[in-house]
């Protein structure tokens, strides 16, 4: 027989979560405090430990694919805490989430109360599984739990007062905005160039606008809006991801790396604890070409130089292609930006790349990051205001970033 979990000691840990998360202000709300510590989140992650159960900033993975990617999970207690406030739920609400393994279904639950609704999906019939046993046993059976494609929504049950996406998409689906209510928050886990935010929405009419940002990271979705960024390697060892696909043909930058290198320093520097956050997102809504460098830990070689082997913003125009990296400042208490550039153009490439991140220092350092908002495929140019449109398969997204 085996032995029942420590209750007194899971009440502890989830208390002393709970506390963790109010100190560091991703919890603000009583109420969502009050639901973080009444629920018994451990019961979904037998196979886990208490102490894994109830770490405040690592998730539980709840299932590997063949290669071990991750397929699936009970998000980290700080990211639910952060996307349960982002969606503002009240009481009464009519809800639906999009990826589940039971707690964060049970969160919502509670929030909406006994004249809410909620309903929870996921692709995966072990997720479904898992959560339907989980509410079960803590008694949320009252909880829809549905096996389904959330590309295509739960027209059913809409219109929603707010949908709490839970896995990481590439796009919007357009049945998460036609079954929203006006008004109705939506908060997705979006990936705009190879970066992921965990975005609140509030539709207007027939489009979103964002009112909050958070970096974060999910499993990917799976189903009919799956999507997978596409790889362009560069020999060396060295390759390059378009989240949107490259924006060249291959062949112009099949000996790039041949070329000399020049190197540009910004004068921007930045502290070690500073959020660079919005210079990456500047990188990749502004920058021409934007993708990410990175470079196969086995490789030796010395062509490139990035700070971080495994993720770098980079760009391509052309048959040119340009990296950023950081040194530190001689009194070692921060770092400054810099470009390497290759090509025939290189030097200049360098230069504007450079410039770009001299405009984030000068204008949007400290800021709130851009405004986006989400538009219809076919919303004609006229009518979408912005800096930069990005154009996805469902969606075109604005982005406007407004001075600090």
């Amino acid at each position: 027989m085996t032995e029942l979990p420590d209750e007194n000691r899971a009440t502890e840990l989830r208390n002393k979560v709970v506390d963790q998360l109010a100190e560091d202000g991703t919890i603000a709300s009583p109420r969502v405090d009050a639901a973080m510590r009444k629920v018994p989140r451990h019961l979904a992650v037998p196979e886990a430990s208490l102490d894994e159960a109830y770490s405040t900033y690592d998730p539980v993975i709840t299932k590997r694919s063949e290669n071990g990617t991750h397929m699936s999970s009970v998000s980290a207690p700080q990211v639910q805490a952060m996307q349960l406030e982002q969606a503002d739920i009240r009481p009464g609400d009519n809800v639906v989430e999009y990826g589940t393994n039971g707690p964060n279904a049970a969160y919502i639950a509670e929030l909406v109360g006994d004249s809410g609704q909620v309903t929870t999906v996921d692709i995966d019939a072990d997720a479904v599984a898992r959560a339907t046993r989980f509410l079960a046993e803590t008694g949320y059976s009252h909880v829809r739990v549905l096996t389904a494609d959330a590309s295509g929504g739960v027209p059913e049950h809409a219109p929603y007062d707010a949908i709490v996406v839970t896995i990481g998409a590439w796009d919007i689906a357009p049945a998460w905005r036609d079954q929203l209510s006006e008004g109705g928050r939506l908060v997705v886990p979006l990936r705009i160039r190879s970066l992921t935010r965990a975005y609140g929405f509030v539709r207007q009419g027939d489009h979103l606008v964002s009112s909050s940002a958070h970096v974060c990271g999910f499993v990917p979705m799976q189903g009919e809006d799956a999507h997978d960024e596409q790889q362009l390697p560069l020999g060396d060892g060295v390759s390059l991801r378009f989240d949107d696909g490259p924006t060249v043909a291959p062949s112009p930058l099949d000996e790039v790396l041949r070329t000399a290198r020049a190197e540009t320093w910004t004068g921007v520097t930045v502290g070690r604890t500073e959020n660079i956050g919005t210079l990456q997102m500047y990188l990749a809504t502004m920058a021409p070409g934007f993708c990410i460098m990175s470079v196969d830990p086995d490789s030796n070689t010395t062509v490139v130089e990035p700070s971080n082997r495994g993720f770098s913003p980079a760009a391509v125009h052309g048959p040119n292609f340009a990296y950023v990296l950081v040194r530190r400042t001689p009194d070692e208490k921060n770092v400054e930006y810099g470009v390497h550039a290759f090509g025939p153009d290189g030097a200049s490439f360098a230069d504007e790349i450079a410039d770009c991140i001299r405009a984030w220092g000068k204008e949007h350092r400290g800021g709130p990051g851009p405004r986006i908002a989400i538009y219809p495929a076919d919303t004609p140019d006229d009518q979408i205001p912005g800096d930069r449109v990005i154009d996805k398969k469902h969606s075109r997204i604005s982005v406007t970033w407004s001075a600090a």
